[in-house]
């Protein structure tokens, strides 16, 4: 969706073929009344607010997945955190290695697990786990760890997504298609800390969502790392 002033070319004076895509939607005019328009139009067509003193409540639900998050935690003698871009928005390097380190007091191996292009540049998840004082030895490149997520007990997952997303094998035609990705799936327990449950940056649905093993714990990554720390402190 292009919203220009005109179809005319830029600065440079090249015409641009992205104007002429079959995918292309053109919205000509001034871009403050074309958003105000758009708005307008999203506004009226959002479905009406359910009242229903039936439906779920938000917190309830987060409530249970948490502990849910907790009881494999607990248990867990072997557990690989998967660290994505995310994290790094939510600026939770130092509350997800915080809850790490309690994890190994309580007598886990805990490793990170970095996949080659998490973020948003090479190296970016080890540049903010090193910030967090992470030894180096606990982070494992992919090659090495991926065989290690079928004798693991837990995987907690903290703002990746198309790392980790199982579509990357088993279907064709998407922009992740046929890339490697961490196998969090082979592991018991996968814990999901991402702050919804939306695509990544490929656009592509993340099926590791909907595995059976999948215990998803949405919101800020920096609340819900302190939140799993909390709850664990209070068990021990």
């Amino acid at each position: 969706v292009c919203c220009n002033l005109d179809d005319k070319p830029g600065y440079s004076g090249v015409r641009n073929p992205l104007y002429e895509n079959s995918n292309t939607v053109l919205l000509l005019g001034d871009a403050k009344e074309t958003v105000r328009q758009l708005l307008e139009n999203l506004s009226e067509t959002s479905p009406a607010t359910e009242e229903s003193s039936g439906r779920d409540n938000p917190q309830d639900s987060k409530k249970e997945h948490l502990d849910s998050a907790i009881t494999a935690l607990s248990s867990a003698k072997k557990i690989i955190i998967i660290p994505g871009y995310g994290m790094a928005l939510a600026q939770a390097q130092f509350k997800v290695v915080e809850l790490a380190s309690l994890l190994e007091s309580m007598g886990a191996e805990v490793r990170f697990a970095i996949h080659p292009v998490a973020g948003r540049m090479p190296g970016h998840m080890n540049v903010l786990l090193a910030e967090a004082e992470v030894d180096y030895d606990k982070l494992c490149e992919m090659d090495e760890i991926n065989s290690e997520f079928s004798q693991t007990d837990a995987v907690l997952v903290f703002g990746a997504c198309d790392v980790v997303n199982p579509a990357a094998m088993d279907t064709k035609g998407t922009p992740i298609s046929g890339m490697p990705i961490l196998t969090a799936h082979d592991a018991k327990n996968i814990i999901v800390c991402n702050f919804d449950a939306k695509p990544g940056y490929s656009g592509v649905e993340n099926t590791l969502y909907e595995n059976p093993k999948t215990i998803m714990v949405l919101g800020d990554a920096a609340s819900t790392a302190y939140d799993l720390t909390d709850a664990l402190k209070a068990q021990n």
